[in-house]
Parts: structure tokens; C-alpha cells; sequence
């Protein structure tokens, strides 16, 4: 008598569990499971890495300021660690900013890109309204 298991096949679904094929009618769309929420660190780095570029600095000189790694500070930018709020403030220091503007811009791109995925939204759910102005070019 053998000792293994029966042979049983593995089935690995090419669509998330309960996807319909393109062209399938649906009662009520679900939410896109592609579509995430942004992550704070992402908004964050993004912010930081716009700004140096505007004022068209260097990874290292903006380190070098903050006294933090530029290795580091690359990180922080493209959303790969989760910096302190020591760490935010210095690399916001060094760009003539306060760690407040740095979390204020944060907030409003994450305001702008939730209301965008959030406009094709469910019926009924209210919209929060928003003390900013957005502009498109």
C-alpha cells in the first residue's frame, strides 16, 4: 500500500476569484481590485521628489542638507521606506519647506487621486467635500 497522497490536479485561476470576462454582462460593477488606494510613504516620496526637481537639485545636495543618506533619501522618494517624521521634516527643511507643507501637498494629492478613482463611484455614496482647488491642464 502507498503512502501518497492521490494524485489531485491544482487549479491556478488566471482571474481574481469572481472576475467576469471582458463583455460579461454585470448586475453591479464591483470595485477595481487594480485600482489601490495610494500609500501615505508614496504621496510622500513623490512630493519630496517633485519639489527637488522643481528647484532643479541634486539627490545629494538635498541629502547632504537634511543630513541623511542620499541613498536613503532615494528611497523615501520613490515610496520604498517609510520615513520618520525627523527624516520628513529635515529633507523638507532642505527644500525651503515645513514639515506641515510637506504633509499638506501629501494630503492633496491624496484627496486628488481618491476623488478621481472614487468619481466613477457608487451610486449613492456622498462625496466629501474639500477645502482646495483643483486645476487641469
Amino acid at each position: 500500500m502507498s503512502n501518497h497522497l492521490p494524485k489531485e490536479a491544482r487549479v491556478i485561476p488566471l482571474r481574481p476569484h469572481g472576475a467576469r470576462p471582458a463583455g460579461a454582462p454585470s448586475r453591479q460593477a464591483p470595485p477595481d481590485p487594480a485600482v489601490k488606494e495610494p500609500l501615505w510613504r508614496d504621496l510622500v516620496g513623490d512630493v519630496l521628489r517633485r519639489e527637488r526637481l522643481a528647484q532643479e537639485r541634486t539627490l545629494k545636495d538635498v541629502a547632504d542638507e537634511a543630513r541623511i543618506s542620499m541613498p536613503y533619501l532615494s528611497e523615501v522618494e520613490r515610496g520604498r521606506k517609510e520615513a520618520s517624521s525627523e527624516v520628513l521634516a529635515a529633507a523638507a527643511h532642505a527644500l525651503g519647506l515645513s514639515l506641515g507643507d510637506l504633509l499638506s501637498r501629501a494630503r492633496g494629492e491624496l484627496i486628488r487621486l481618491t476623488s478621481h478613482c472614487a468619481g466613477g463611484g457608487r451610486r449613492g455614496a456622498s462625496t466629501p467635500s474639500h477645502d482646495g482647488m483643483c486645476l487641469a491642464a
